[in-house]
């Protein structure tokens, strides 16, 4: 738009070096003998057409929108909770990359493959901690868990029993049935309270399943920074520590609670699986609003812009007859 101005200033110079040009040339009225068919005022109605063409085209550029409103778009779904185990033994190396990492990519390879189903994360190690509240947001669930690390919460442990006693807090409907809570963990738990708590959480209505990431040989937590392997923790006789998959207590919570424990090495099986799971069960209608898509209004623009390029062109190049008989601008007297 800002070439308008520059097209106005350069055809007043333009007008005023033609003035000054023909009137050294001759005189004016054997000049306009001379043309009969030059219009003295079709440059000006030439320069505005063409003006008013750069400013459609530079508005269809644009892509002006209307039609916005906010509009309600029904849904239907499971509510899925995820605890994820972020104590220091998750760092151990006995599954690629470390057993934190993995389980990072199996909930966001979960998520990838949900539809409208509602998310929830919980973190947990000797307490467990809200991330993020039930939400159809996929982009910052993710964000959320790839931002997750062992040094989040300072207490240390494996309270599976918290973590299920949140998850109980997420949901918003205690009549509902398609309520999971999903567990990725090495299973070390530390509590004689999980299974009891799973009973209950089965009791109510929510449905555990528990994935267990790591080897049941085991392996050293190591101590790394900037990340070079330092040492390994140690326990208090300065023995090497070795954290193992413990598969027996996430079986326990998931049988307690009508679940299903699902072993987590190789992540596509354990996506198929959860798929599987989710798609038998009963899904939920609820609402979510969202703004409905902009209408596109470029194409008026374009067009306008082009049948006035097009009128500049092929009727304005010259004095056409039907303009002569329309005497617009009293050329005839």
């Amino acid at each position: 738009m800002a070439i308008i101005p520059v097209i106005v200033l350069f055809y007043l110079l333009l007008q005023f070096w033609k003035y000054r040009s023909q009137k050294n040339f001759g005189d004016s009225n054997l000049l306009r003998k001379l043309s009969p068919n030059k219009s003295r005022f079709k440059s000006i109605l030439k320069l505005v057409v063409f003006c008013l063409a750069i400013a459609s085209l530079s508005m269809g550029l644009v892509n002006p929108k209307i039609g916005t409103k906010l509009e309600t778009v029904k849904r239907e779904g499971v509510d899925i909770v995820f605890a994820v185990d972020v104590s220091k033994s998750m760092l151990a190396e006995d599954i690629a990359p470390n057993r934190l990492e993995k389980a990072k990519q199996l909930v966001t390879q979960i998520i990838n493959n949900l539809a409208s189903d509602r998310v929830g994360i919980i973190a947990y190690a000797g307490k467990a901690f809200p991330q993020l509240p039930i939400t159809t947001d996929y982009a910052s669930a993710k964000m959320f868990l790839q931002n997750m690390n062992t040094d989040m919460l300072s207490s240390q442990g494996t309270a599976i029993n918290e973590a299920i006693n949140l998850a109980k807090t997420y949901y918003d409907d205690e009549e509902q049935t398609n309520r999971v809570l999903i567990i990725i963990s090495d299973g070390e738990d530390h509590s004689d309270e999980a299974a009891s708590v799973a009973e209950e959480a089965g009791d109510e209505g929510i449905r555990i399943l528990t994935i267990g990431v790591g080897d049941v040989k085991g392996g050293p937590i190591p101590i790394k920074r900037n990340g070079v392997v330092l040492n390994y923790k140690k326990d208090n006789q300065g023995e090497t520590v070795i954290t193992r998959l413990n598969e027996e207590t996430l079986q326990r919570i998931a049988d307690e609670a009508n679940g299903k424990y699902i072993r987590g090495k190789v992540t596509a099986e354990v996506v198929e699986e959860i798929r599987e799971i989710l798609n038998g069960m009963d899904k939920k209608e609820f609402e979510a609003k969202q703004f409905a898509d902009f209408q596109d209004q470029f194409q008026w623009f374009l067009g306008f812009g082009l049948l006035l390029l097009f009128i500049d062109i092929f009727l304005l190049d010259r004095k056409t007859a039907w303009l002569r008989k329309l005497n617009l601008f009293n050329e005839n007297l």
